[in-house]
């Protein structure tokens, strides 16, 4: 329930907000949202399961956001940003899918 009322609170506070994202940080903004995504589909899961751990659920909220970013930012660094960005974009969509399945299943037994 936590982990779902912090993304509700936080789409409330940016639309009201709106707060504006400096030049350099807007190509690292889409990627840490998703890895952002990515760890809260984890942690309405893990609620569900009976194994969400707060400690961990932070941990991995910050370490998914962190490490998007840089591997984008290397790969800016490499000359190889689009792609880098698509493969990330990739493996957490797959990961957001797989836990939203297990969601979907949990609520509506199906």
């Amino acid at each position: 329930m936590i982990p779902a009322l912090g993304l509700v609170f936080g789409i409330v506070a940016g639309v009201l907000l709106q707060p504006e994202v400096p030049l350099w940080l807007q190509p690292y903004l889409p990627i840490a949202v998703i890895a952002a995504l990515d760890a809260v589909f984890g942690a309405v899961r893990a609620v569900l399961d009976g194994i969400f751990n707060d400690k961990v659920f932070v941990i991995s909220f910050l370490s998914n956001v962190v490490v998007a970013a840089f591997i984008v930012f290397l790969g800016d660094q490499l000359g190889v940003g689009s792609q880098l960005s698509t493969g990330v974009v990739v493996v957490l969509g797959v990961r957001i899918f797989s836990n939203v399945a297990s969601i979907r299943r949990h609520l509506f037994n199906a």
